[in-house]
């Protein structure tokens, strides 16, 4: 082959164009990802008592993912919904970090449409869209809706209709270990999310404050089991906080591309400098 004439499946990723194509196959992956998910989450809504109307509505207007799958196990707790929003804020708080690395990239984008934006911010729409404006060194509002709707959005709701469906259609899903998928979704997850001696720290504390109560703490004074998922939920990172700097060992603190990587789904990447750097 002549070394002056680029190959025919060559893609320059610096031109727009370009990193749209590396951004809609690697959103294609992503999806895949995004289906098994969302099918799961799905089952665990419809086994927990919502409607497929109300499953779907979460899915369409809270659209957050992990959260929704702790919030299932909250109302199937019993919890109370303002302490379900508060659980599921702090859960979804490292999103103020996401956009805040967004926001110079974003800033002459009309409002309405930012919000809009704000609605669709997922780990993997973050992942891919900021590795999108540093591959070609400017803001491109067509490729963070490439990101966020294909990647995420839509095989996200399509499979949890079809996990709603699914799960309505069987009579006793308890024989058929459907009860087990919202913990060992909720587990496989947090495991995915330890990066260092902090997060383990709150895990273990955590798991073990909610797992005491509703052994010991709940039988003794009379309260509800449910209440010791609030205090895991709050004692736990108290206690992750505590962990010195010096020997956290944190391999992708939050807010950094690692941690936008680590919180992704398998098959989104991140790539280049500081986009205030990247915009010099």
């Amino acid at each position: 082959m002549r070394e002056d004439i680029p190959a025919l499946t060559a893609t320059d990723t610096s031109q727009p164009e370009g990193s749209r194509r590396r951004l809609l196959v690697d959103a294609l992956g992503i999806s895949v990802s995004a289906i098994g998910f969302g099918f799961v989450y799905g089952l665990s809504a419809r086994d927990a008592g919502f409607s497929p109307v109300e499953a779907m509505a979460m899915s369409t207007i809270v659209f957050a993912g992990a959260a929704q799958f702790a919030a299932v196990g909250y109302v199937a707790a019993g919890l109370a919904w303002p302490v379900i929003a508060l659980l599921t804020f702090l859960l979804n708080a490292r999103h103020l970090l996401y956009s805040a690395a967004l926001a110079p990239w974003l800033g002459q984008v009309p409002f309405a449409r930012r919000a809009l934006m704000a609605h669709l911010l997922t780990d993997e729409a973050f992942a891919l869209s900021i590795g999108h404006f540093r591959r070609i060194g400017r803001t491109d509002e067509r490729g963070y809706w490439i990101g966020a709707i294909a990647s995420t959005f839509i095989p996200w709701n399509v499979a949890t209709l079809a996990g709603v469906l699914a799960g309505g259609s069987i009579p006793e899903p308890g024989r058929l270990g459907i009860d087990i998928i919202f913990p060992a979704a909720m587990g496989g997850l947090a495991v995915g999310l330890i990066t260092g001696r902090r997060e383990l720290a709150a895990a273990l504390a955590g798991a073990g404050i909610a797992v005491g109560w509703a052994l010991v703490v709940s039988p003794a004074v009379g309260l509800e089991p449910s209440v010791g998922v609030v205090a895991g939920g709050i004692g736990g990172p108290a206690v992750g906080l505590l962990v010195p700097r010096s020997i956290a060992a944190e391999r992708a603190p939050l807010g950094s591309p690692a941690s936008a990587e680590r919180y992704a789904m398998p098959g989104s990447r991140v790539d280049g400098e500081d986009p205030r750097s990247a915009r010099r």
